[in-house]
């Protein structure tokens, strides 16, 4: 974990919305390991970060929305358990926030260049799911759809490899 502001943010740049990385306020970042309780402590993160930003009272809202974008993430992003051999240096997933004023920003980097509609799409799989139960992906990007301000995503730039998905939180 860590919070030092423009280092980090070097390798989103390409991966944010358009704002300035450099006018960010705040940031926090936290490296995540490739395992489904990553979620759990993504949203641990997010319930201290946000806590110490007084932001608290956003935590249900902007938790879920972390907690979609990171099982996405680990279910759709990885490679097979053999190729995640990933250095500490550059872990496989990272969580990071962002504080601008009036908005915050969740971004998920993952490994993978697939866009994420590729396996979890709002177009391919119909909201709420089909009574058959055949149609069990397509929730996860309704939610950060609905419980988000705004959502995309960017493949990163230069020698990285990978994606950024981020949301959008408008601020008071």
């Amino acid at each position: 974990m860590g919070t030092n502001g423009s280092t980090m943010l070097e390798p989103l740049r390409q991966g944010l919305p358009p704002f300035d990385p450099s006018t960010v306020s705040s940031s926090a970042s936290c490296a995540l390991p490739a395992r489904y309780e990553a979620v759990r402590g993504a949203r641990q993160f997010t319930k201290s970060t946000l806590g110490q930003w007084g932001l608290g009272e956003r935590f249900d809202d902007v938790a879920l929305v972390v907690s979609e974008l990171v099982t996405n993430a680990l279910r759709h992003a990885l490679p097979p358990a053999a190729d995640t051999a990933a250095s500490p240096q550059d872990p496989p997933v990272r969580l990071h926030l962002m504080r601008w004023t009036g908005r915050l920003v969740c971004a998920v980097r993952d490994p993978s260049e697939e866009s994420p509609e590729a396996g979890d799409s709002l177009i391919d799989t119909p909201y709420p799911p089909d009574p058959s139960g055949s149609a069990e992906s397509g929730r996860g990007l309704f939610l950060v759809d609905s419980f988000s301000d705004g959502w995309g995503w960017h493949p990163l730039a230069g020698t990285l490899r990978g994606k950024v998905v981020w949301a959008l939180f408008r601020l008071p």
